[in-house]
């Protein structure tokens, strides 16, 4: 289904790529905007993860480092029956987690130094097992897919509303089309929440939950970090964060309080502790 739901978003975005590029350039502009949307797919599908952790300033990390968390994560994925994934870090004030990568192969666990420090390790191995669950279940290459390809359109219209607001000089022809920069931006805007929908469901979080709580075989201490994540969330967002990658996180680092929640793609916090709260009690 994950590889389905790939495909129809690249679909979807190649589409778009030469909606636009015919809009703005004609037939000229339908064939530039076909190359780039082939190059941008093939991009997105290699190297997404890699812009990903770069937007994040994600570094890797050795055992020496980092021994309880490579610990972690290489008993928690040799339970789950994963290769062991690439580590990182990111200096981040905000606590948080996510996972990225192609496929189980070639992926990646980062975490913000920050979460170090505030969760224990029943509640650190809870977090890590959700973001391998999202491995083993592959929504690492769509979630990465869609934060780049997302952020790229966001790009994109951004570029045309400055080019509209300095694009002064045009013809009284130029004037009449002036106007569809502006409906692109209107349309854009819903499209890129859509994209998200299409490509992120928020059931795949409580699944990931699930997982975690299997695979850490500690739910309390994954509903523990969820609170403590979400509460740390509200009081310091993560600073370089965008509605565009936020899907990727192990809680939603943008602040509750902003208008950006409107883009998220979590369920609610005490839902998900709820659920494992469930399972703890073998209620579920």
């Amino acid at each position: 289904m994950n590889a389905l739901k790939t495909a129809f978003l690249m679909a979807v975005m190649m589409a778009l790529f030469m909606l636009v590029g015919q809009l703005i350039g004609g037939q000229s502009g339908l064939m530039i905007a076909f190359a780039f949307s082939i190059l941008m797919n093939f991009g997105s599908y290699w190297f997404s993860d890699k812009i990903v952790l770069t937007m994040y300033g994600a570094k890797p990390v050795t055992r020496d480092e980092y021994p309880q968390l490579y610990e972690i994560v290489e008993k928690l994925s040799g339970k789950a029956g994963l290769p062991m994934p690439k580590v990182y870090i990111m200096h981040n004030p905000s606590p948080n987690a996510f996972a990225t990568g192609r496929n189980p192969q070639n992926a990646a666990v980062a975490v913000t130094d920050s979460i170090m420090q505030i969760l224990s390790r029943d509640e650190l191995e809870g977090v890590i097992g959700h973001e391998l669950t999202h491995v083993k279940n592959r929504d690492i290459l769509i979630g990465t897919i869609a934060a780049t390809l997302v952020g790229t359109i966001s790009m994109i219209a951004n570029l045309a509303q400055w080019a509209l607001i300095f694009g002064g000089g045009r013809s009284r022809d130029d004037d009449r089309g002036g106007g569809i920069g502006d409906l692109l931006l209107i349309l854009l805007a819903p499209v890129i929440a859509l994209l998200i929908q299409l490509a992120i469901s928020r059931r795949r979080e409580f699944m990931a939950d699930e997982g975690g709580a299997l695979i850490s075989g500690k739910p309390l201490g994954l509903a523990g970090a969820l609170d403590k994540l979400s509460k740390a969330r509200d009081i310091v967002p993560m600073p370089n964060a965008g509605p565009a990658s936020a899907h990727m996180f192990i809680v939603n680092p943008l602040s509750g309080k902003s208008m950006m929640k409107l883009f998220s793609t979590h369920p609610p916090t005490e839902e998900r502790i709820a659920a494992l709260k469930e399972i703890a009690a073998g209620r579920r």
